[in-house]
């Protein structure tokens, strides 16, 4: 049925969507965003945590620098006009700044550097500490030794004291902790990202699996013939009570369904094709007898012109019915898989003698062959190929217009199947009745109308329907093939109808 088959295949495309394939890496990605975005803000805390810690630190510091500065910078007794040079108090760390700003002017500056001896600062440095303010804030500044934390504090005794700390202390201990923070983070998050690979990939496995289910019921044959539907998902995964147990449960529902319509399907096909099979056998005996009653009749008994007549209708009549009958039973036969009668067949022979038979019948068109010089044999059922290539000739000469070249080709292909091809350059086949034409009793709607029949090689026209087409030539020559493990394909346009067919080079399977 292939509303069930497509119901299927669309089940299929929305379990393998491309978002359900990366769902697990999205999931992944998703995760290690919101981590990123964690620890992102914690750093960003704590480094402003440090950094005000480390800032009041050192102010503390500094504060205490300033005080010592002050008090070893004060005029001595009994000499008010000299002026000792602060960085030579005591109590002076290693790397700490001091500077004396008299009458707006640097009047000493410098540090002490590693070795604890005074160094002085350059002009550049002497500017940037004339510009501080004065009321004790400390301030960052940047200095030809380095980055600075300083304060200006007006003295008692009328000078400025400018006293400062270095900060590459501070700044060291900030990039240690930032270091430190990044190297943690990366590692948790290699941590949690294959953790969480691990944990989704075990959460999103029962996906996979019905994903898995949903591609084999996707790859069944549920268009004919009887389907086994035996595939489920496992009731491990089926299990309603959670979320992916439910979409399980809602699969095999919907499969269990499925099941069944094929067999009902199936079993109405069966019933159907065994009516026919019956029917049509046992219609066989009542037809012969009918025809041979009329052919008696005509040799014992005399009629008048008009009785003749209606005798001849009768008799036509029959072997159209029987006819019908014969394919109707053989394509019974077919579907039943009846083994065939295999044998070696040579194909260009087989064309050689259908193509004579139908000039005979129809001298009106123009039959042509066009043959390799090698015999193409292959093996398979002589009379049910005859049949096949009967039907496809009788096709071109009964939808095709006095005058048309019917052109019958047989050719070994690369891989060594054989190919056996019927063209015409008749009106050629609807476009939209072209993926019908191998339907059992399809006709094309627009050749019912027309009295000379516009579809060339459509089998089941109504142009044909003068000489008693039943609609099941393309069918039977479709179903043949198929036995055979070949494949039959028809390519039309106006001014060129194709029928080609492609045999495999080994044995059928029977």
């Amino acid at each position: 049925m292939p509303t069930l088959s497509g119901e299927i295949r669309r089940d299929r495309r929305r379990w393998l969507d491309p978002s359900t394939w990366h769902l697990r890496t999205r999931l992944v990605l998703l995760a290690m965003a919101l981590l990123v975005a964690i620890c992102g803000a914690i750093g960003l805390f704590s480094y402003a945590s440090m950094d005000s810690f480390l800032t009041k630190q050192l102010d503390d510091r500094l504060g205490q620098a300033s005080k010592l500065s002050n008090e070893a910078g004060r005029p001595r007794i009994g000499n008010p006009s000299g002026r000792p040079d602060p960085l030579e108090g005591r109590g002076q760390g290693v790397g700490t700044l001091i500077a004396r700003i008299d009458n707006g002017n640097v009047s000493s500056a410098g540090f002490l550097a590693s070795d604890a001896t005074p160094s002085s600062l350059s002009p550049e440095d002497d500017k940037v500490l004339l510009a501080l303010q004065h009321d004790g804030t400390p301030v960052d500044r940047t200095l030809s030794t380095g980055s600075y934390r300083l304060v200006a504090v007006e003295a008692p005794y009328g000078d400025v004291i400018v006293t400062g700390l270095p900060l590459a202390e501070k700044q060291n201990t900030l990039s240690s902790l930032v270091w430190t923070m990044v190297i943690v983070s990366m590692g948790g998050l290699a941590l949690i990202g294959l953790a969480g690979t691990v944990l989704i990939r075990r959460t999103m496995k029962p996906l996979e699996q019905l994903s898995e289910v949903a591609t084999q019921v996707s790859r069944l044959p549920l268009d004919a013939g009887e389907v086994a539907l035996a595939v489920r998902v496992p009731p491990s995964n089926a299990n309603p009570g959670t979320e992916v147990g439910s979409v399980g449960h809602a699969l095999n529902l919907m499969l269990d369904n499925v099941a069944k319509a094929l067999q009902a399907r199936q079993q109405s096909e069966t019933k159907v094709r065994q009516f026919v099979a019956d029917a049509s056998h046992e219609l066989r005996t009542p037809l012969t007898a009918i025809r041979g009653y009329t052919e008696l009749m005509r040799m014992t008994e005399d009629f008048t012109p008009d009785g003749k007549k209606s005798l001849a209708r009768v008799q036509s009549q029959s072997e159209r019915m029987t006819t019908l009958v014969e394919d109707l039973l053989l394509l019974a036969r077919l579907d039943e898989g009846q083994p065939l009668k295999i044998s070696d067949v040579d194909l260009t022979q087989l064309a050689v003698e259908t193509v004579s038979d139908e000039k005979v019948m129809a001298p009106d068109r123009v039959w042509r062959l066009e043959l390799p010089e090698e015999p193409v044999v292959v093996r398979g059922d002589a009379k049910q190929l005859h049949q096949v290539l009967a039907n496809l000739l009788s096709n071109a000469r009964k939808h095709t217009d006095p005058g048309t070249t019917v052109v019958t080709g047989v050719m070994r292909s690369a891989d060594g199947s054989a190919v056996l091809t019927v063209t015409d350059n008749g009106a050629g086949i609807p476009p939209e009745f072209v993926d019908r034409v191998f339907a059992r009793f399809a006709r094309a709607d627009a050749a019912r109308t027309s009295p000379a029949g516009s579809a060339s090689g459509a089998g089941n026209a109504g142009a044909a329907a003068a000489e008693g087409t039943s609609g099941l030539g393309l069918s039977i020559v479709q179903s043949i093939v198929e036995a055979h493990g070949g494949t039959v394909e028809v390519n039309s346009r106006p001014g060129r109808t194709e029928f080609a067919l492609r045999l495999p080079g080994e044995q059928p399977a029977a």
